[in-house]
């Protein structure tokens, strides 16, 4: 069911088909801009195209606004499902003059913006899905949509995860090896340890052991002079 009572237009918005660094992130995705797709709708040049952004269980239930004041700002995203952004004319969609106008149109780009403001092209709050479609309007309401975009994912922050199969059992027996080698290490130094007490303690008792033999050796030399005398 169609929620605009204007003309429906047979384009589908899609992601650029040519490598593009940033096409994808974890708060904004990239467009191709509608060339060419608005030039036979009954629209002035100051009309504005609006990027409607819908999550994309939402997007069904899609209510165009009935005045261009009225467009949804991106604070009621959470409750209404869907909101708009990135205000254009029919002028920056021209076709056949690529370098006439926009290449692109990045979503989610701005991160100054105000969320309350109507046409905030604030960053996206999740991973999505999301879905997209372009709504034309003038002073009397909508006039012309897009079909709406396949699903779009947004990229999502990496954990770090442990190298699966093989790698797991090879950082497993690398971190065995490496133990059983700090223990043998530990094991040398402790025995090296008590291989040098127990040779000090060697040295001293044999010290004291000939002292003792030259003093018992003069006090019996000693004996027969007092005995001359």
């Amino acid at each position: 069911m169609s929620s605009c009572l204007g003309e429906s237009i047979k384009y589908v918005p899609q992601l650029p088909s040519a490598t593009l660094e940033g096409k994808l992130t974890q708060s904004t995705f990239t467009l191709e801009q509608p060339l060419g797709q608005f030039e036979n709708v009954n629209l002035s040049d100051p009309d504005p195209i609006w990027l409607v952004v819908a999550h994309s269980n939402t997007a069904q239930s899609f209510t165009a606004p009935r005045k261009v004041e009225d467009a949804h700002a991106p604070a009621n995203f959470d409750r209404n499902g869907y909101y708009l952004t990135l205000r254009a004319s029919r002028v920056h969609y021209k076709g056949g003059h690529p370098d006439s106008g926009l290449r692109v149109l990045r979503v989610g780009n701005d991160n100054n913006c105000s969320l309350e403001s109507q046409g905030c092209n604030s960053p996206l709050p999740g991973a999505g899905p999301y879905r997209v479609k372009f709504l034309a309007m003038n002073a009397k309401g909508p006039v012309a949509e897009t079909m709406w975009s396949k699903e779009i994912y947004l990229q999502q922050a990496q954990t770090f995860r442990g190298a699966p199969g093989s790698q797991s059992e090879g950082t497993v027996v690398i971190i065995a090896f490496l133990s059983i080698l700090l223990a043998i290490l530990l094991a040398v130094f402790l025995v090296l340890v008590i291989s040098a007490c127990c040779s000090s303690t060697s040295a001293s008792s044999l010290e004291e052991q000939v002292r003792m033999r030259r003093y018992h050796t003069h006090h019996v030399g000693s004996l027969p002079a007092e005995r001359s005398s």
